[in-house]
């Protein structure tokens, strides 16, 4: 499959999946409403495993935001706030390769949520631009959903060795 219609199948899976009632949507009809909207036969096995792992990656992320979160973000879809005035979504960035951009902490570092390999991993990376694209340097590091839930919950204690290191100098 080409990678340009590897990146359009993506995006209207994602899109479908964002206006979708995930509570009736399944991985037939994601992948029969691409299909409609793309013109692409979509029952072929490779199709279907890669809109499954497109599926499986966007509900990996909505996972990773937590319940907390992602109740703030739908309230806000709903009264019409958080994306600018731009319409639903359109406060979400992607980077180049399709990556969703959680924050920028300067200007070469960022975090992400990406898929690789069949795994959705939380990104913290530098990046450089050449051409006009931003593309990641080997500096960074990437974390499993599990690595990532270990992280968080030994950020108390992070926050705590800091401020002891802090009250010295």
């Amino acid at each position: 499959m080409e990678v340009e219609t590897k990146e359009k199948i993506k995006r209207t899976v994602r899109e479908i999946l964002k206006e979708s009632d995930m509570k009736e949507m399944t991985e037939f009809k994601v992948r029969q409403l691409a299909s409609e909207k793309l013109g692409i036969d979509l029952s072929e096995i490779s199709h279907k495993a890669y809109v499954r792992s497109v599926v499986n990656s966007f509900l990996d992320e909505e996972r990773l935001k937590g319940p907390d979160e992602t109740e703030v973000n739908e309230k806000e879809e709903e009264e019409g706030e958080g994306d600018g005035g731009g319409g639903k979504g359109a406060s979400k960035e992607l980077d180049d390769d399709g990556d969703l951009i959680i924050c920028r902490l300067s200007d070469k570092r960022r975090v992400t949520i990406q898929e690789f390999k069949g795994k959705t991993l939380v990104s913290i990376r530098e990046y450089y631009k050449k051409d006009g694209k931003e593309l990641p340097t080997s500096k960074g590091i990437s974390l499993t959903d599990e690595q990532w839930s270990t992280f968080k919950k030994n950020i108390p204690a992070i926050e705590k060795a800091v401020k002891k290191m802090e009250s010295r100098v």
